[in-house]
């Protein structure tokens, strides 16, 4: 009996390191698209809050409370929503990175695909609930 609850200590252990593990990685992700264009900002912030929550108490609490992101998670936490003003910064700054990478590649492919993937996350981000 002492092997099996053992055993599940262990599977505990690994899945909070694993939760742990993705969350800096998502969170660092996050914070290099606040200046690499295509790289998307808060759908790894809000994974990096997804992931400490089940990993880590206090960088969850860091994070829920970091002066950059602590409405914009809130808002999304409680509401499932985001503010109309962050919402449409996210649609600009996403069209003129995508605009821009789309100028500078030279294989046609690549923009066409490039092109795709705008459409697709400027529909996510219009299909997202907005707060006035």
């Amino acid at each position: 009996m002492a092997l099996f609850f053992n055993g599940i200590f262990y599977i505990m252990v690994i899945k909070r390191g694993l939760f742990l593990l993705l969350g800096l990685i998502a969170l660092v992700l996050g914070l290099l698209g606040i200046v690499l264009p295509l790289l998307p900002t808060v759908p790894f912030i809000l994974l990096a809050a997804f992931c400490f929550a089940r990993s880590s108490e206090r960088l969850h609490f860091w994070l829920m409370t970091h002066p950059w992101f602590a409405d914009t998670l809130t808002q999304w936490q409680q509401q499932g929503a985001m503010r109309k003003s962050l919402k449409r910064k996210a649609m600009l700054v996403s069209i003129l990175s995508f605009s821009f990478s789309i100028i500078i590649v030279p294989i046609l492919w690549v923009k066409s695909l490039l092109f795709v993937m705008a459409l697709i996350l400027l529909w996510y981000l219009k299909t997202i609930p907005e707060i006035e």
